[in-house]
């Protein structure tokens, strides 16, 4: 077995930040579209093996990572048009990361752990966090820092 992580990164088209895409998820479970947050590509990770081992999808905002995911499952999934697709299956839980710009790509990037942005840290446990425009103004001032 491989012991080693590797995230994805994609861009989250739609979305103005981490908040709008949680009430999305949150909207779509209750409607019954599924039964966990996910995410259907027409690539399947060739690294699937390392993705699910503990692996995340950084998602980008608008230009800047601000949160992750933590993939719990590869589904195959059939689209209308009959071809096989991926289902990249999520913890629900959004979990904030230090604001890191990315430019625009298409699809799904592979994310080495070691490039990954850090996850926010709060000193009150809780819901506490900060807006996602503040997170952005504070990474460009330097105030959070990432490399």
């Amino acid at each position: 077995m491989n012991n080693k992580t590797v995230n994805l990164v994609k861009l989250c088209v739609g979305s103005d930040g981490a908040d709008h895409l949680a009430r999305w998820q949150e909207a779509r479970l209750k409607s019954g579209a599924y039964s966990a947050p996910e995410h259907v590509t027409r690539m399947r990770p060739r690294r699937a093996e390392e993705v699910l081992n503990g692996g995340s999808l950084y998602w980008v905002f608008q230009g800047w990572i601000l949160a992750r995911q933590r993939i719990v499952a590869l589904d195959d999934r059939r689209g209308e048009d009959g071809k096989l697709r991926c289902a990249l299956v999520f913890d629900p839980q959004i979990i904030r990361t230090v604001a890191v710009p990315r430019r625009p790509f298409q699809g799904w990037r592979y994310l080495e752990v070691e490039d990954s942005p850090p996850d926010l840290a709060f000193k009150h446990q809780g819901e506490i966090s900060i807006p996602d425009d503040l997170a952005q103004s504070l990474a460009e001032i330097g105030v959070i820092q990432f490399r």
